[in-house]
């Protein structure tokens, strides 16, 4: 990642040239954490986190889910400074999907009675959480 305009030492401290502090990986990170604690207190809750299929060009689920009823929720989380050029939610396109779709596959043939699922989006854009059940569908 090339920071612009920045020493040695600031950029391995990840600090972001607009000035949010932190590389894109740890907003990521930051905004999955705000997604799991809207998830857990809607009372869903984690079985796995970053779930990645082996080898290269296969797909990652930000995180697994299981809600009371026993659905096992597979959920996409996108984080966006702002709703600029669509926000958060227009960077899940078909391909994006495909390769979530292709991880919860790969993630429920480990178990011997795959429960039922289901996609969610959850949106993290500024101060805001935004939780898109069925978001998408495996077909």
């Amino acid at each position: 990642m090339k920071f612009l305009g920045l020493g040695r030492r600031q950029a391995a401290a990840g600090t972001a040239p607009d000035g949010t502090g932190g590389t894109t990986r740890e907003q990521g990170a930051v905004a999955e954490d705000r997604a799991l604690a809207h998830l857990q207190a809607a009372g869903l809750r984690l079985l796995t986190r970053n779930y990645r299929t082996p080898g290269r060009g296969g797909g990652e689920i930000d995180l697994v889910m299981r809600e009371r009823d026993g659905t096992t929720v597979f959920v996409e989380v996108r984080s966006r400074a702002s709703q600029a050029f669509g926000g958060a939610g227009a960077s899940i396109g078909a391909a994006k999907q495909q390769r979530i779709v292709l991880a919860a596959r790969h993630y429920l043939m480990r178990l011997a009675s795959p429960p039922p699922c289901r996609f969610d989006v959850v949106l993290v854009e500024d101060t805001q959480v935004q939780w898109l059940q069925a978001a998408f569908d495996a077909q």
